[in-house]
């Protein structure tokens, strides 16, 4: 049995769109536009490039005529369409503004001038960080996966969209503009957050800043008399203490831990204090507070040697140790043990470990409000780029 469509809503190859919106040939609404250059010798050209997920554009270095080679370049258009054809199906799509004038692009970077009054380029662009224009690329870029996937321009200009009126596209876009500049705000809120603590960590851990009453010289100790470590194979949570959908977090090492999820229980690590995580490749550490599964026996569990060691405090301490593994050598866990770390008493170290706790939980709240915001604008995209949800004119 068919399902019954909403009222003002109509079936297409597309999907169901609404009924005042059209289906548009991708060459009936971009036109593609291609002004050559010839390259002289004796100057210097600055090319663009375009990052994958609807990152945008970045520009290059100046390069010459011998670093250009044979390949085919073309002067920046502005306000087009442009797409990396090599990774079209990984969203290396962005727009050319003013700001590129007198740049150039190879020729994987082909440019498209939408139709007036029919086709917003920002709406476009919005449409194509969606994942159902994720999809369109995709379909557009036959071929194996990484460099064989590119887009082809016959494939491309038979792709089919819905558009609303122009008028109306333009609305979405300009909705969806406030959520990415509300999103902006909220990344330079948390970077900024992190620049102050950052600050503030290396004048309270240097010992430049300290409290009222606390005068008493600070003292080297050797991160082997303070922190004990572990293999993470040792530990085993048998499948009674989580459900069958549990899903544990899962470290890799490497220049920084990836988290990734499992349901096996064997090999986890489930203990009531929280750890640091050391690789013995490349001395990377990671504070972790919560059960996990280490997937690679060059990491080290370190665990304080006695209840009066605050071991965050301990973490802190250990990110400001000049300690770089070089390409060649593997630094053990041993060597690293011999490392010092300059220490304040007890006391200090509780109050100091109170400051960047609070300074921490203010990080950890303002990603979240991030995270929150990335997830409504998701939303939000799907419905208005779908006609789910109108907008008035």
């Amino acid at each position: 049995m068919e399902a019954i469509l909403p009222t003002g809503y109509k079936k297409t190859k597309v999907g169901v769109i609404p009924e005042d919106w059209n289906l548009y040939r991708i060459d009936e609404v971009l036109k593609r536009v291609r002004k050559p250059l010839e390259v002289k010798p004796d100057e210097n050209y600055q090319e663009i490039g375009i990052r994958s997920h609807g990152k945008g554009l970045f520009y290059k270095e100046f390069t010459t005529i011998d670093e250009i080679g044979d390949k085919s370049v073309f002067w920046i258009e502005p306000d087009c369409f442009i797409v990396n054809i090599v990774f079209a199906w990984e969203q290396a799509i962005g727009k050319t503004t003013s700001n590129e004038i007198g740049m150039i692009a190879s020729h994987r970077f082909p440019m498209y001038k939408p139709q007036k009054n029919v086709l917003d380029l920002d709406y476009l662009l919005y449409l194509f960080k969606s994942k159902r224009g994720k999809y369109l690329l995709e379909l557009a870029s036959p071929g194996g996966a990484g460099r064989n996937k590119t887009l082809g321009q016959g494939e491309f200009a038979e792709l089919k969209i819905p558009l609303p009126s122009y008028q109306e596209q333009q609305k979405i876009a300009q909705i969806l503009t406030t959520w990415d500049e509300a999103i902006i705000k909220q990344e330079q809120l948390v970077k900024e957050k992190e620049q102050f603590k950052k600050g503030l960590m290396q004048k309270l851990l240097s010992g430049e800043v300290r409290f009222d009453g606390f005068t008493d010289e600070w003292k080297f100790i050797k991160l082997g008399d303070l922190l004990a470590y572990e293999q993470p194979t040792k530990y085993l949570v048998s499948n009674t203490n989580y459900s069958d959908d549990y899903e544990v977090p899962v470290l890799t090492a490497g220049k920084t831990f990836i988290l990734g999820y499992t349901n096996e229980t064997e090999g986890i690590h489930k203990d009531n204090l929280p750890v640091i995580i050391f690789d013995d490749f490349t001395t990377a550490t990671q504070f972790v507070d919560f059960p996990f599964k280490a997937k690679s026996s060059a990491m080290k569990i370190l665990k304080p040697r006695n209840s009066s060691i605050d071991i965050k405090l301990i973490y802190e301490l250990m990110q400001m140790i000049n300690f770089v593994a070089d390409d060649h050598k593997r630094y053990w866990i041993s060597e690293y043990q011999e490392l010092e770390i300059k220490l304040p008493c007890e006391e200090e170290q509780r109050k100091i470990a109170d400051i960047l706790i609070f300074a921490s939980k203010e990080i950890d709240l303002l990603k979240n409000e991030l995270e929150e915001l990335k997830q409504q604008k998701k939303g939000l995209m799907q419905k208005l780029l779908t006609g789910e949800v109108r907008v008035k004119i």
